[in-house]
């Protein structure tokens, strides 16, 4: 993920982040990881251990969606423009 790529992402997951006294995951390389698995369709397992423990980046994965995390990025992501438009047939 490219720093540009990762300032549009980084503000919403700071946004729903909860203090608890846990030291940070490295959330950007978390986010890499659910766009691998997105991007390849492969089962959480598979995850190459780049990316972490494949149980802790579907953890976080589960997290942020349950917080409305990927809707709130959606829809800015609509408005900004940056996303190309699809028709509709």
């Amino acid at each position: 993920m490219s720093d540009e790529e990762w300032a549009f992402h980084e503000r919403f997951i700071l946004a729903i982040r909860a203090p608890n006294g846990r030291k940070p995951t490295n959330h950007r390389l978390v986010l890499d990881g659910i766009f691998w698995i997105a991007s390849t369709g492969s089962p959480w397992r598979d995850l190459p251990d780049e990316f972490g423990r494949w149980s802790s980046v579907y953890r976080q994965f589960r997290r942020w969606t349950l917080a409305g995390l990927w809707e709130g990025m959606l829809e800015a992501l609509n408005a900004s423009g940056l996303a190309p438009r699809t028709r509709s047939r």
